[in-house]
């Protein structure tokens, strides 16, 4: 049974940017076709949850064939997604400095599908922040949908 939504997304304004592409682009290191962020909406670090979306567009590198014909956003792009903000905001508010990496996931659950013209909303709480190692649950929604969690 999927948790509740960490964040009441009625109450975010998805147009109020808070970072962009450009000020994600000077944190992250990824770019082009692994960019997988285009926004960071909100961050509430008394209650350490977060909001950020990838508005998934039709001309991306694996429409054509990730499944052809139907083609469904890949859910390693998802958990990519949710790592590139979780990076983000451990670096931005936990001041962590250098280079942050991916170390793992658990309990991944894809329970609903993202398509082109979707935005993928990713939806995050701080469970854990240090100098040297995070972590975060992280929950994806389109249309307000849990799809990924």
């Amino acid at each position: 049974m999927p948790r509740p939504l960490f964040v009441d997304i009625a109450t975010v304004d998805m147009n109020n940017v808070m970072y962009g592409v450009d000020a994600i682009e000077a944190v992250n290191p990824q770019r082009g076709h692994m960019r997988m962020l285009d926004a960071v909406v909100m961050v509430n670090e008394t209650e350490r949850t977060f909001v950020a979306y990838k508005d998934v567009r039709h001309d991306e590198f694996w429409v054509p064939d990730h499944i052809p014909g139907r083609p469904l956003f890949p859910g390693v792009l998802m958990i990519e997604a949710a790592a590139q903000v979780g990076g983000f905001v451990m670096k931005t508010y936990g001041k962590v400095e250098g280079f942050v990496g991916f170390a793992g996931v658990d309990g991944v659950k894809f329970r609903g599908q993202v398509l082109p013209g979707d935005r993928f909303v990713i939806l995050g709480k701080i469970l854990d922040l240090r100098a040297r190692r995070s972590v975060c649950a992280v929950q994806g929604v389109v249309n307000g949908v849990l799809v990924f969690e």
